[in-house]
């Protein structure tokens, strides 16, 4: 139940992204086909997170430390642009123009509505 939690917050995010900026969107297609096309890419966006962030975030540490955690930013930025490149191949329309505006920024409102997503919405850890 956790993940699918997961998956919807991501999903909502990801909508929200492609909402407020021109530069990411998903497919032109009917509403259903554009709805799976969000679910799906909020489940490789996931996957993305749960597996190579930490990497990254490891790999990127002294950066972090330096800019006093706005490299977090550019790290967000480019597991969405990962979720982009693996996307294509899997045949979902998932598109980010240019990596700097485009994908900083969607990382920007991707963190700030799954932030917001998790405080509103209970996690199940509670018990």
């Amino acid at each position: 139940m956790n993940f699918l939690i997961k998956v919807a917050v991501n999903a909502v995010a990801l909508w929200v992204a492609a909402w407020l900026l021109p530069g990411i969107g998903f497919g032109d297609g009917k509403f259903g086909s554009k709805f799976a096309t969000v679910l799906l890419v909020a489940v490789v966006f996931g996957i993305v997170n749960a597996v190579v962030k930490p990497i990254a975030k490891l790999l990127s540490f002294p950066f972090i430390i330096l800019t006093l955690g706005l490299f977090t930013f550019i790290v967000n930025a480019f597991m969405l642009q990962l979720t982009e490149w693996i996307s294509e191949p899997l045949g979902l329309s998932f598109t980010i123009d240019e990596f700097f505006w485009d994908a900083v920024l969607g990382a920007l409102v991707v963190t700030i509505v799954s932030m917001v997503l998790n405080w509103v919405l209970p996690d199940g850890d509670d018990d």
